[in-house]
């Protein structure tokens, strides 16, 4: 299984760029995001980049004229990292997170411990001998040395000229704490205004706190939305038993070579992806293919990465490792999928670029406002609402809200064997009123057999014909092509000599030997090719179409040489999901190059609506198309290479997990298990999802419109009531950890 090609290179002009994802550290919040964005993309040599704050990584698309260290070094000078040069880079991003973690509860209970008395005072006991000065000494190291990075990272943004959370907490606390130190020293110039000398060193401390332990949980939360991305990375084994002479040695699983002989003993994990050389055991491939039924594996069977051996054991050949195998593909496309952002994601990147810059103009517009318009405690009341307006804007719940409900969403797919490959078709997906189903490998089960041949003769040129559609169909990649080289196996045929194969889109292949042309193919490419059939051809296809199977022809110039009958098992699954989506008021529709005939039994055995015949796959697309200008938005299901243009077409793409590579590629939906009843429920998770960033918005976008407001202290005048920055500091982090909350209800939802 394959991917899109991410690290592939791309030319554009004279420069070869390449797209790779890199685990991004030290960012705190959602602005913090904009801003390492903003640095990737005004780096030379970068034509694009992207930062998700919630899994913590950027894709950056650079040319060959820069090299990935000068970007990292761009990127650290705005108090930033890449992690790059690393061999497994999730988990080195994962150690630094546990690092950072750890430090982050270090300082936060450090933070509370100090703050609980600094708090204690100010509220209760002010009077006591040097009250001021016992706040300050305790507030000291809570503000500049276990909140010392917020003033570090705002002096890093400013450099560059930008802002993000840290700069409104440096602002907010650093000016608080000032102001209030100020007043300890020089409380006379306050007294000789007739103004007591106030002091908000436990709002300082205390906004430090509320915001460290918001952080402590947002992070705690935000490692939980990943776990199934966790448990995918759990399937692979550490190490690997190899077998060099006839000596097994055990080494690690990233130095395993292809074509390595390895050796699964009962209840392994199998290490990486290969082909069986000898033994016989039953393998649990649920995690790939959904089946809970072991499947026996003998030599020749094909193995993959993850899956658990049973009980007997086995030796195989390594043909993928590392990040080739199925088990590496799934993961990378699930961290690309995290990593992706939709479109309404989009809009909150722009609205958190210009909010921070927008609080901070707030905050000026009511120090100036309280300065001119307040009583005689003007300045006082100045200093305190725009201190509070400072740190009741953070814009992390606003960062988060898309983000992890994304997240989580993927997450959950992941286990159910919807593998997601961008946030957008997720996004998309609840909006579905129209799905385009292929029927070989989507509705059937894609493994046709020959049920019936037709020979013209049986002579002693019988013989030479069936080795000529032997060679033919051996060189054809048609899916059909496999069945009928498979019947005629058994015959045991020789090798044919042929020269300039075709093959002819939608209609079938043509080769020549010794001169003569022969064609295997549809109704359609012999009556193009004009080539006579006879009354026992004839009726025997039309008996056989009624029946639902496939009818293929192969003939020379002149007439039809054999006509042979090939039949698709519809899958179990088939009728039951497609009445499902058609209860559910979608319109399904079956398109198939098949013949019209086996097209209306295959579409009334499943209950099916709508259907076309004879469809080539540029006239898939083109049907995608007329849909999608009547207003409708289209889900393409394929499984092959000549659904591809179809699949890229759709709004919303969906591969089958046993079709073709390219398939895979182009989608942006795969269902492991190729299992149609697992469409309904990848709409039904994009309409969770959806609703659960609906909510994380509204709940972020009315914590501010009311939150401001009342920090700026628009109550005052009315009942007195001044919003305490200490207060706006618990708000804020309350704000944060109930979207990531709101988020992860996601992971219990049942699809």
């Amino acid at each position: 299984m394959k991917t899109a090609k991410q690290n592939a290179p791309t030319k554009d002009k004279m420069n070869i760029f390449t797209k790779r994802t890199f685990p991004v550290t030290g960012m705190t919040c959602a602005a913090c995001a904009i801003s390492v964005e903003s640095i990737l993309k005004t780096t030379d040599g970068v034509k694009d980049a992207g930062v998700n704050y919630a899994n913590q990584s950027a894709w950056i698309e650079y040319s060959d004229d820069v090299t990935i260290e000068e970007i990292q070094n761009r990127t650290r000078s705005v108090g930033y990292d890449l992690i790059v040069g690393v061999e497994d880079p999730f988990q080195a991003q994962q150690d630094a997170h546990l690092k950072q973690y750890q430090e982050l509860k270090r300082r936060t209970f450090l933070a509370i411990l100090l703050s609980i008395p600094v708090s204690t005072i100010g509220m209760f006991f002010m009077d006591i001998p040097y009250a001021n000065y016992i706040m300050m000494l305790l507030s000291t190291p809570v503000v500049f040395y276990l909140g010392r990075s917020f003033f570090v990272n705002a002096f890093k943004q400013a450099k560059h000229r930008k802002a993000n959370m840290d700069t409104l907490v440096a602002l907010s606390t650093g000016i608080a704490y000032i102001f209030s130190a100020f007043n300890t020293f020089f409380p006379e110039f306050w007294h000789a205004k007739g103004l007591h000398a106030h002091v908000y060193f436990e709002a300082a401390s205390v906004i430090i706190a509320f915001i460290s332990i918001g952080k402590l949980l947002e992070e705690k939360a935000k490692s939980n939305t990943s776990s199934a991305l966790k448990k995918l990375i759990g399937l692979q084994p550490k190490t690997v038993r190899i077998k060099v002479n006839g000596t097994e040695t055990e080494i690690p699983v990233s130095e395993v070579q292809i074509a390595d002989s390895i050796v699964v003993k009962p209840g392994e994990k199998i290490p990486v992806d290969g082909a069986v050389t000898s033994g016989v055991s039953f393998v649990d491939e649920s995690m790939i293919s959904g089946e809970p039924i072991p499947v026996e594996k003998t030599a020749g069977e094909k193995v993959f990465a993850g899956t658990i051996n049973q009980k007997g054991s086995f030796e195989f050949k390594a043909e993928k490792v590392g990040g080739d195998t199925v088990l590496a593909q799934i993961i990378k496309m699930v961290q690309e999928a995290q990593g992706s952002k939709p479109p309404v994601q989009k809009l909150v990147d722009k609205i958190a670029g210009i909010f921070v810059p927008a609080v901070l103009l707030i905050a000026i517009v009511t120090f100036i406002s309280w300065m001119l318009l307040g009583n005689e405690n003007n300045l006082t009341h100045a200093l305190l609402t725009s201190v509070s307006v400072l740190v009741i804007a953070c814009p992390c719940a606003l960062g988060l809200a898309t983000p992890t409900a994304i997240m989580v969403g993927i997450g959950k797919g992941a286990e159910n064997n919807i593998l997601i490959k961008d946030a957008e078709s997720l996004e998309l997906a609840h909006k579905v009123d129209a799905i385009i189903l292929d029927k070989t490998g989507t509705i059937t089960e894609g493994k046709p057999v020959v049920t019936d041949i037709i020979w013209k003769n049986t002579d002693y040129d019988f013989i030479y014909t069936k080795q000529i559609l032997y060679a033919m169909e051996a060189l054809s990649e048609h899916p059909l092509a496999e069945a009928v080289t498979a019947h005629l196996k058994q015959d045991l045929l020789s090798n044919v000599a042929l020269n300039d194969f075709q093959s002819i889109t939608g209609k079938g292949v043509s080769a020549k030997n010794e001169s003569v042309t022969y064609f295997i193919g549809n109704k359609k490419l012999i009556e193009e090719q004009h080539i006579r059939m006879n009354e026992l051809v004839l009726s025997s296809a039309e008996q056989w179409q009624k029946n639902a199977k496939t009818v293929v022809y192969f003939a020379n110039e002149t007439e039809v040489l054999a006509c042979i009958a090939i039949s698709d098992k519809i899958k179990a699954s088939s009728k039951e999901a497609i009445a499902t989506l058609q209860n559910k008021g979608i319109a399904v529709y079956m398109l198939t190059g098949d013949n019209p005939q086996t097209a209306q039994a295959v579409a009334k055995e499943v209950g099916l609506l709508h259907y076309k015949a004879e469809v080539m796959p540029s006239e898939k697309a083109a049907f995608i198309k007329e849909l999608q200008s009547k207003g409708h938005v289209v889900a393409m299901v394929g499984d092959g290479i000549n659904d591809s243009h179809a699949l890229a077409q759709a709004d919303v793409s969906i591969a089958m997990g046993k079709g073709s590579d390219i398939a895979m590629d182009v989608a942006k939906m795969t269902l492991i298990t190729s299992d149609l009843t697992m469409i309904p429920k990848a709409l039904e998770l994009s309409r969770k999802t959806i609703t659960t960033i609906k909510q994380n918005l509204f709940w972020a976008f009315i914590y501010n419109l009311i939150g401001i407001p009342l920090a700026a202290g628009l109550l005052y005048p009315y009942n007195g009531f001044l919003l305490d920055p200490m207060i706006a500091g618990a708000a804020m982090a309350l704000s944060s950890v109930s979207v990531v909350g709101n988020s992860l209800r996601l992971k219990g939802l049942k699809l």
